[in-house]
């Protein structure tokens, strides 16, 4: 029933930006946080960015360079990518739990149920 729909990937050179987009559909119930994920070649999936109810939490590796935002009124997530750098390029998914889902480990993708098909992010060097 719920959809995610990732869009804004592309390429770019090291050093630009890019915002990425995830609309949401189909819930019945309250959403208390969502997130982005990103899988590279031959890496595992990782937490990239979450944001819940007054809190959001970073990776280590795009701590400022990336902020995550919401637009409640338009069901969109997004996830805004400034100064990026090679080891970025991925593919990058939005995520969301099941209703009422709490979580202390947001950046861990057991704590989500619902996931996007993906946006390609390429940065060259």
């Amino acid at each position: 029933q719920v959809q995610l729909v990732e869009s804004g990937g592309g390429s770019v050179q090291a050093g630009g930006s890019l915002r990425l987009s995830c609309a949401a559909s189909g819930y019945t119930g309250n959403t208390y946080y969502m997130g982005w994920f990103r899988q590279a070649p031959g890496k595992e999936r990782e937490g990239v960015a979450t944001i819940g109810n007054g809190w959001t939490f970073y990776a280590d590796s795009v701590k400022g360079r990336f902020t995550i935002s919401q637009d409640n009124a338009k069901n969109t997530l997004y996830l805004q990518m400034n100064s990026l750098k090679p080891d970025d390029t991925a593919m990058y998914y939005c995520a969301a739990p099941g209703a009422y889902r709490t979580t202390s480990s947001p950046l861990r993708g057991n704590e989500y149920d619902y996931w996007g098909q993906g946006t390609q992010v390429t940065v060259s060097s």
